[in-house]
């Protein structure tokens, strides 16, 4: 979210026409070609690339003005700021056909890296990135001290690693596995000097002091991306950026990467000397450089886990902690996979991190590489990692929902490995509930990402007590805003709307009348039952007003077209009549957020059409439970549209043609029920209780009963009465009031329309319940049998015998 100041700026910047841009160009021109580059063209600049990065398309600069950025960012005397603004202006241009930048021209490795971040951006249009990690590489081969510095250049190399992996060759991979190697195991263990002294300053004052932990004690081993101090050195940045970098590095240079690995090559020894380290494997053996690497990893991270144990004095530094111990796992997760006699080594270690972070909610986000760790080595160490999966899908989603971050890491997890988790999928599939906390609270950010993970959460167990948490998920988000509410302080506050005062439902959270819904509401794994949970519905209606609850009403329709086009991979005849009970059942009970039925009726109503398409038998084997909901009069008006898509269902599949179980008497019962419906929704009058009837169920109950009528042909006279009625009535200008002009007319057409098809009953039976030949393809195609020439047919039939009758 932006302030209203930056929303400001970013609208000006969108607005700006091509001629205004134009004439601003001019000016920086001008400003560029001055010797004396000043705070106006800095000012100029920032200016210019808020304009080209604030639209998505790209804003076209004169040739001149491009040129001259080009030749600025190549000036071997230009001040930072105005090179940086140069690179990032032709960055947001990029890939364009007027760059001319080469790296041939760069001055110095910061020069290099600006210009290679250009390039980049390019994409390999005219092999940029090979060009680019030649020149890296050449800067890398210089290994004096006193030579330029090579912070700038790593991350540009691990960039090209990642756009062009095989950009490099065999020898280029081994000469930068061993600079690597020596800035991981080899940095200076003191600090560095200060960039200036004052002029108090003595030579005492400024020697450089050891480097220390995150504790302030002195450290006594190697140097890490842990380590403290006030000064670092060249290879203490370059230590941190390598460990950086590692990760995507070892991937690159492992056996699945695109280099092969050398482990017979003996003679690459020079360039790094290789400490004795505890690992009895390699003792007493050299090694070639992309398996010391390896080594060296594996000691850095073991290190890493080690100073991870030290209390912290600032608070930044433990959050360094955290991350830091997130990729230490991450790597040994890359090694264990690349080499097997790893594993061994680190089980123990991780095992014991594990029994140290589990009980510390501090520490969460670290146990999600823990458990990928043992997702994938646990069967190949015999190790039985299911406690590890149990606390992370039991505690920490129940107590740790509010977290944002936790929130999006902890989906993203579950996204990213599924394919590891085999036999342990169950666990899963059962912590659904644990997993829609997550959703609830984080409604808006995490949408796309459960609409990817349904498929995998629902099948046939799960199915029923799926679709019922999504339709309760607005509730569920007021439940835990209640929970976090009831709870002493907490040490992280997270947001909530501190407008909202609701002590009866604080009241109705604590009462034990209330604790089985709740507990249901709030369980955390699937327990194969259901509540009805409306009581809560109206003990928490003072909260539906909340913002966040709101928030996840709005993301229910779209995880229910989710839900309903994953339950249809999997659903049987049974479960299809169990989803159909669930939606009628539930259309009368949601949690009454503005806007939140009608959305989700729009979503339920569709979805019985095409469980009733599914499976057409339905409506014979659960004739009780429509006629039931038919009967319901009281929510006709509220459920208009699930009423209309289960009137509709009813005169298309009652019929022997979709299920040979189906009888006259079944027939004249849905037609009774249903024509006293059509009484209820046409005699009463719309109030501010009660609001008016949708013109649409009124015509589709009257072609559902001439349908039936069609099929049970003794309930013609009755429905052609009915029809005259409604043509009588749609005619007055009482209907006007309740259904609008034009709703009264499309009322008194249909009508029309049906009483013109019963006087001939074998065509309105023909025309209203069609064959499965009528209904093909190629009836309609064919001129000579197509179904709109039986109809006009029909009609001049009808309009001759009706004008031979005396008037």
């Amino acid at each position: 979210m932006f302030t209203v100041g930056a929303e400001s700026l970013l609208q000006q910047a969108r607005e700006i026409q091509a001629e205004e841009l134009g004439k601003f160009c001019s000016r920086i021109c001008k400003l560029l070609r001055e010797d004396d580059l000043g705070p106006d063209a800095v000012d100029c600049l920032r200016r210019l690339f808020l304009i080209v990065s604030a639209t998505k398309y790209n804003r076209r600069l004169d040739k001149t003005c491009v040129d001259l950025l080009q030749a600025t960012l190549c000036l071997p005397a230009c001040p930072e700021p105005l090179q940086v603004l140069c690179a990032a202006i032709l960055r947001e241009m990029s890939p364009s056909d007027s760059l001319t930048l080469s790296c041939n021209h760069t001055q110095n490795t910061r020069q290099l890296s600006l210009v290679a971040s250009v390039l980049l951006a390019q994409g390999d249009r005219r092999e940029e990135v090979n060009m680019v990690a030649q020149h890296i590489l050449r800067a890398l081969e210089s290994r004096q001290p006193e030579g330029p510095s090579l912070r700038h250049l790593l991350p540009v190399m691990s960039k090209v690693v990642g756009l062009s992996p095989g950009a490099l060759q065999e020898d280029q991979t081994t000469l930068l596995s061993k600079r690597l190697i020596d800035w991981l195991r080899y940095a200076s263990v003191q600090q560095g000097l200060p960039h200036s002294g004052g002029f108090f300053s003595t030579a005492r004052a400024r020697q450089p002091g050891p480097i220390t932990e995150v504790d302030g004690a002195v450290a006594t081993d190697f140097f890490t991306v842990l380590s403290m101090g006030h000064h670092f050195t060249e290879d203490q940045w370059l230590n941190v950026q390598a460990f950086s970098m590692l990760r995507a590095w070892l991937l690159h240079s492992g056996p699945e990467g695109p280099g092969a690995p050398d482990s017979d090559d003996k003679s690459e020894l020079e360039g790094s000397t290789l400490s004795v380290i505890s690992a009895t494997s390699t003792a007493g053996r050299l090694l070639p450089p992309r398996e010391r690497l390896r080594e060296v990893a594996f000691e850095y991270c073991q290190r890493l886990i080690e100073q991870s144990t030290r209390r912290a004095l600032r608070k930044g530094d433990s959050d360094l902690q955290k991350a830091c111990l997130v990729e230490a796992v991450l790597v040994l997760d890359v090694l264990c996979r690349q080499d097997l006699s790893f594993l061994y080594r680190t089980l123990s270690c991780l095992k014991a991190l594990h029994g140290r972070l589990s009980g510390d909610p501090a520490c969460v986000r670290v146990l999600l590489p823990l458990a990928r760790f043992f997702l994938t080595h646990g069967e190949a160490a015999a190790v039985d990692s299911e406690a590890v999966y149990q606390h992370l899908f039991t505690r920490v989603p129940a107590e740790l929902f509010h977290s944002p971050m936790l929130a999006f890491e902890f989906v993203q997890f579950c996204r990213d490995n599924l394919h590891l988790f085999g036999r342990n999928l169950s666990i899963l599939t059962l912590s659904f509930p644990n997993l829609f906390k997550f959703l609830a609270w984080n409604s808006p950010a995490l949408t796309a990402e459960f609409v990817a993970l349904l498929p995998v959460l629902v099948d046939a167990t799960t199915a029923v007590e799926i679709l019922h948490a999504l339709l309760d998920l607005p509730c569920l988000t007021a439940a835990l805003d209640l929970q976090l509410r009831s709870l002493p302080a907490l040490s992280e506050r997270p947001l909530w709307d501190t407008s909202l005062r609701s002590p009866s439902c604080l009241e109705a959270f604590r009462d034990p009348q209330f604790q089985g819904l709740f507990q249901h509401l709030l369980r955390p794994k699937a327990s194969g039952t259901t509540e009805r949970l409306a009581p809560l519905h109206q003990l928490l209606q003072p909260m539906a007003s909340c913002a966040r609850v709101a928030q996840c009403s709005e993301a229910v329709p779209t995880l229910l077209h989710a839900y309903f086009a994953a339950v249809t991979q999997v659903a049987s005849g049974a479960l299809t009549d169990q989803l159909v009970l669930v939606l009628l059942e539930r259309s009368d009970s949601l949690y009454r957020v503005p806007q939140f039925e009608a959305r989700v009726h729009r979503v339920l109503s569709s979805q019985f059409l095409a469980l009733c398409k599914l499976k057409p038998s339905l409506v014979v084997e659960l004739a009780r439970h429509l006629l039931e909901f038919l009967g319901s009069v009281s929510g006709v008006h509220s459920r208009a549209s699930m009423v209309t898509s289960v009137v509709w269902a009813v005169g298309e599949y009652l019929s022997v043609t979709y299920d040979r179980r189906c009888t006259v008497e079944q027939i004249n019962k849905f037609f009774e029920a249903l024509e006293a419906l059509l009484f209820e929704v046409t005699q009463s009058r719309p109030s501010a209780t009660l609001p008016k009837c949708p013109p649409q169920v009124v015509t589709v109950l009257m072609t559902t009963l001439t349908k039936l009528a069609s099929r049970s042909q003794d309930l013609i006279p009755r429905v052609s009465l009915l029809l005259s009625k409604m043509r009588t009535l749609a005619q007055s200008p009482a209907a006007s009031s309740p259904h609008g002009e034009e709703g009264a007319e499309a009322i008194h057409t249909r009508a029309t329309e049906l009483l013109n098809l019963l006087k001939m009953p074998s065509v309105a039976q023909f025309v209203l319940t069609p064959s499965a030949e009528v209904g093909s393809p190629r009836y309609h195609r064919d001129v000579n049998m197509a179904l709109p020439l039986a109809l006009r047919t029909v009609s001049r039939l009808v309009e001759k015998e009706a004008s031979l009758l005396p008037g």
